[in-house]
């Protein structure tokens, strides 16, 4: 291991509510400061985004264990390469980027698709005990279901999917992340919509049949 892996700092998910919240001038703060090698400024941007971007390649990969190891790659790659950052996007944007990257690097590396993890895990979700057990055990299959269907597409197509319609980023951020145009972007996205409403729309027919 090189002395920049040995010196990078070490990523571990923080637990509901714990998590540091920070104002636009106090990034850019962080931002400058790791910049020039403050490994604390660095440890404080882990901090602020490391939980969005598990969730985010969780839903990606599907699998903890791997999501967790890309999560680790990628604050070690942006710590290596946090100098070149040049402040033309959102440091969200650029890590996330170097998130999609590793992800893509990892799907290449494996060659058979490991147990998928269902997308409540990447946050907590509590049941809403006003409906009826049967409500809510439908509720459950359907989002079994769609979780499924995510799963299941192309990677490449899985990911403007999560980007755009899981976490909220606008088309211009996640076509960033993805280094695509904005209109190639719009392309896969409808397409991924498109399969996965397919998708569910099946499951809901067989289940409407049975």
């Amino acid at each position: 291991m090189d002395v920049a892996a040995r010196s990078a700092p070490s990523w571990h998910r923080v637990h509901h509510g714990e998590a540091m919240t920070a104002g636009t001038n106090h990034e850019a703060d962080l931002v400058t400061r790791a910049r020039a090698g403050d490994r604390g400024a660095f440890e404080q941007l882990v901090r602020l985004h490391a939980d969005r971007l598990y969730a985010v390649v969780l839903r990606v990969s599907g699998d903890r264990h791997e999501a967790e190891e890309i999560v680790q790659e990628t604050f070690l790659r942006a710590w290596r390469n946090i100098a070149r950052f040049q402040g033309r996007s959102q440091f969200f944007t650029w890590l996330y980027r170097i998130g999609v990257n590793e992800a893509r690097r990892s799907h290449e590396r494996r060659r058979t698709r490991p147990q998928s993890a269902p997308l409540a895990d990447a946050e907590t979700q509590v049941p809403d005990e006003r409906q009826a057990p049967q409500a809510r055990a439908e509720a459950h299959e359907l989002r079994q279901a769609l979780e499924a269907a995510i799963l299941d597409l192309p990677l490449d197509y899985r990911m403007p999917l999560v980007l755009r319609d899981v976490e909220g980023l606008s088309t211009a951020q996640a076509a960033t992340v993805m280094e695509l145009g904005e209109a190639a972007f719009k392309s896969r996205l409808h397409r991924a919509r498109l399969a996965v409403r397919a998708a569910v729309e099946d499951f809901v027919a067989q289940r409407d049949d049975s």
